[in-house]
């Protein structure tokens, strides 16, 4: 389905894109600052693969479930809830110097933001990444000349799934709810988006914890963002 399939057949005034899953995928670079916290704490690594399980909810959430080892991380052990402010500093800081540096860019995503730039689609990033780290990870990637609104998870008071920071940056772009549509990856997008009234677009590529996107009830799922064009 195209986005002006969203709109009957009136291409988006405004567009919302999620960043870690569905524009980006960084979990080499999450998962490099990961297992170098965990070493650095004396604990295992804990590989690529289980740190893309644990990404979409924010870096104080990603370092609780490192430090537990799992997803499902509460409670809290009391030796882990005591380590956790130590562990988030490390981890900010080992991926203060690895943000961007294995990250890639989705196949299909230039080709979406690049045509939706030229439609005058104005366009910002909603991310539950820490603020600090959404700039120099799209101007890393070439990416940041088109987005005119940047909101990290820790921009504002509420963070996805809470349809604030979606209602925030529609707000501030001039959209409307029949006019905006979010993108995204995860629960935590399409919960957001259907609570903000606002059409949906789930990717299948992204980081879900390992579940299927397809029963999230996003308005259209694809398998690349190129399909919306």
């Amino acid at each position: 389905m195209s986005l002006a399939g969203l709109f009957n057949q009136r291409w988006p005034g405004v567009a919302l894109f999620d960043l870690d899953g569905t524009l980006v995928d960084s979990a080499p670079d999450l998962a490099a600052a990961v297992d170098c916290t965990l070493e650095q704490l004396g604990r295992k690594p804990a590989g690529l693969e289980r740190v893309r399980e644990w990404v979409g909810h924010g870096s104080p959430v990603l370092m609780r479930r490192a430090l537990a080892g799992k997803a499902d991380w509460e409670p809290a052990s009391a030796a882990d809830d005591a380590l956790f402010n130590d562990a988030l500093a490390l981890f900010y800081n080992n991926y203060r110097q690895l943000n961007g540096k294995h990250a890639v860019v989705y196949p299909g995503v230039k080709a979406c933001l690049e045509s939706l730039s030229k439609r005058g689609c104005p366009m910002a990033v909603v991310t539950n990444k820490p603020e600090q780290f959404v700039s120099p990870l799209l101007k890393q990637l070439g990416l940041d000349h088109h987005f005119k609104l940047l909101i990290g998870g820790d921009t504002l008071d509420t963070r996805k799934p809470d349809p604030g920071p979606l209602l925030h940056a529609m707000k501030t772009l001039n959209g409307s709810r029949g006019t905006t549509v979010m993108v995204g990856d995860s629960a935590a997008d399409v919960s957001a988006a259907q609570a903000a009234g606002i059409p949906c677009v789930a990717v299948t590529y992204g980081y879900n914890f390992g579940r299927s996107v397809q029963a999230l009830g996003a308005d259209a799922v694809v398998d690349s963002l190129s399909e919306l064009l």
